[in-house]
């Protein structure tokens, strides 16, 4: 397996990142330790949770994602050979069961969600540490729009630098990044940084797919030139890529099945556009009707699908689909995500 530099850290990773979000909702503990020491065996040893994991996230399950990777960590005993990275949750009404309902990304709330996740993971430091989605109101989660909120009380940057700053200082945290950022927002942290106002962050985990490649207007410079590169996250849009849903098809147990999808995997899907529209993607001015730019979207190719539906039937040609191998090899591209739930379907997807 292939490694690349995690930004200016000195840590490397896997090219292939171990995507989690399924544990404990899609795969049971059993299927996950399957995955788990899969991806070990094959060379993927960057792993990548978050603390609202599983989706989709509710108050039952919330935490499980941590908790299974911290049981096989206890039960392998290997926790010095996996870069563990996981997030912090954003601000959001989806929420009522996190931090009293109101979770923020300031001092009090990050040293909290760290320490809690600590304890689920079982281990005493977490290698990168990711912010999951700003606080202001932005244009993130694959919108295109922006607009601005005149009134929000979004808790300043540099009070959340610090705090990060305050778990790298403590040995909690090796390293910090953003996901589901802007360019704005990666170059106001790393300025911050540079001001000396905290950690400098190392990557930003964005989607990035042939069909959502809004990193490439603004982001893909930022990565290339300030060393801070993207981990692409639903690199073949949620499995959409494959061409497993064409037709109205909905296999039993895939991520679009058991999870509707959302502009971030596929802006294309009318039940992506529908959720859009319903402001359930975004958080803040983002959610309001008439936002700057009027929410377009990219046309999908009419060729597409057809392309899609021959490739589902030839498996040589659907791994390489499989694999994402186009956008890790896109520049500022640091690594890309898999989250496949059998273990056949992951080791196929790395041969």
């Amino acid at each position: 397996m292939e490694t690349r530099p995690l930004g200016r850290s000195g840590i490397e990773v896997s090219r292939i990142c171990l995507g989690t979000m399924t544990f404990g909702e899609q795969n049971s503990q059993e299927d996950a330790f399957a995955l788990m020491d899969c991806a070990l065996d094959r060379g993927v040893f960057f792993w990548d949770a978050a603390e609202m994991y599983p989706v989709s996230p509710r108050e039952a399950t919330y935490g499980r994602t941590e908790e299974i990777i911290g049981n096989w960590f206890a039960s392998r005993g290997k926790r010095d050979q996996v870069v563990i990275a996981t997030k912090a949750v954003g601000p959001g009404s989806r929420f009522p069961y996190i931090r009293d309902g109101q979770p923020r990304l300031n001092r009090k709330h990050l040293l909290q969600a760290c320490e809690d996740s600590l304890q689920r993971l079982q281990t005493d430091y977490i290698d990168l540490y990711q912010l999951h989605w700003p606080e202001r109101s932005s244009n993130f989660f694959g919108d295109l729009a922006f607009a601005p909120d005149p009134e929000e009380d979004a808790i300043p940057l540099e009070e959340t630098l610090a705090a990060l700053g305050e778990l790298v200082e403590a040995g909690k945290v090796r390293q910090i990044g953003g996901s589901n950022e802007t360019a704005w927002g990666v170059m106001k942290y790393l300025s911050l940084a540079e001001a000396g106002g905290g950690p400098r962050m190392v990557s930003i985990q964005n989607p990035y797919s042939l069909l959502n490649r809004s990193f490439e207007v603004g982001l893909a410079e930022v990565a290339v030139r300030e060393d801070c590169g993207l981990l692409a996250y639903a690199p073949i849009a949620a499995g959409d890529m494959t061409g497993k849903y064409l037709a109205g098809r909905k296999p039993e147990g895939a991520s679009m099945t058991t999870s509707p999808p959302t502009p971030r995997h596929h802006p294309l899907l009318p039940e992506a556009r529908a959720r859009r529209d319903r402001g359930v993607c975004r958080t803040g001015a983002a959610a309001r009707p008439g936002a700057l730019g009027g929410g377009r979207r990219l046309r999908l190719h009419p060729a597409l699908p057809h392309l899609l539906d021959r490739r589902r039937d030839q498996p040589g040609a659907a791994r390489a689909a499989a694999r994402g191998a186009w956008g890790r090899a896109r520049p500022g591209v640091a690594g890309g995500h898999r989250g496949d739930s059998p273990p056949l379907y992951l080791s196929l997807s790395l041969t």
